[in-house]
């Protein structure tokens, strides 16, 4: 188990050091405690010498420190991995459908990580000469191991000295419950960050597209859904079309995830380890006319 009375970390060090010089000119000392340092962000927000989003940010550094690991991994049930038997193909389809960069690779008689696969290293493996030579194994880069006890600002630190962006969660039995990436701490910082996949705030709840099919924000009110796709669809406890979706499946599906609800087929367009966000549906046939569930 990790020490509790771990030393500072080095961001929050500067970061105290910074400030402490910048306000030597408006404050006559410097803060001796982290409650006088937020004390005294608070008061330079309120005289104009910090905006609001540059307080939050700092707030969100400061609260860095104070988590751990575990507050934030993507826990083993949610994560994509491969077995360490996969072909070529299996392989692909998986790379496909979750659209990730990295990927754990399991050993599963021993319940084991092996390694991890960078989707780029299968790149080559398109060429028809090469994909005869693929061989998991080759491939795997070095797992990196860390305990569901460890703090988020030593972790990023580590991420950083030997740029990993993936670490394997371990429990205090050593056994695997989860995986963190820098991606996940940087966000604790900096707030959500987007990719080209994530979904732009002008888009539309429901979106028609050519053909016929349609693609819905999963925040659509299920009444809103019902009216336009003429679903009888009924749940005490979610009101969205995406938390329907989370109680058909009884998970939080990935992107390429296809199943059926009331006559209508759908898809997962987008979505990330926490919340569904995109949702393809395509249209129902007509002799199924959609029943109240």
């Amino acid at each position: 188990m990790e020490n509790e009375d771990e030393p500072p970390s080095p961001m929050l060090g500067r970061l105290k050091k910074a400030l402490n010089k910048f306000h030597s000119r408006a404050f006559s000392t410097a803060p001796q405690s982290r409650g006088e340092l937020m004390d005294m962000l608070n008061r330079s927000q309120k005289d104009g010498i910090l905006d609001q989003e540059a307080l939050d940010t700092i707030h969100r550094i400061l609260g860095v420190a104070d988590l751990r690991v575990r507050d934030i991994m993507i826990p083993r049930s949610q994560a994509v991995l491969l077995d360490n038997d996969y072909s070529l193909e299996q392989c692909l389809d998986v790379l496909i459908k979750s659209a990730h960069s990295r990927f754990p690779v399991l050993d599963p008689d021993d319940d084991e990580i092996t390694g991890i696969l960078l989707a780029k290293d299968i790149l080559r493996f398109f060429d028809a000469q090469q994909r005869k030579r693929f061989n998991l194994h080759d491939l795997l880069r070095p797992a990196v191991f860390v305990p569901e006890s460890k703090r988020l600002n030593v972790l990023l630190a580590e991420f950083r000295s030997t740029r990993n962006h993936m670490a394997i969660v371990v429990d205090e039995y050593g056994g695997v419950s989860g995986l963190v990436t820098i991606e996940d701490v940087l966000e604790q910082i900096v707030g959500e960050i987007d990719d080209e996949h994530d979904v732009d705030d002008d888009f539309k709840l429901i979106r028609k597209l050519y053909g016929g099919d349609h693609v819905v924000k999963a925040i659509l009110p299920l009444e809103d859904f019902n009216k336009y796709f003429g679903t009888h669809f009924k749940d005490k406890r979610y009101d969205t079309i995406g938390g329907l979706i989370l109680k058909h499946t009884g998970h939080i599906a990935q992107r390429g995830e296809k199943f059926e609800m009331a006559g209508l087929s759908m898809e997962i367009v987008h979505a990330d380890h926490r919340h569904i966000h995109l949702v393809r549906v395509f249209a129902a046939s007509p002799e199924n006319e959609p029943p109240s569930v």
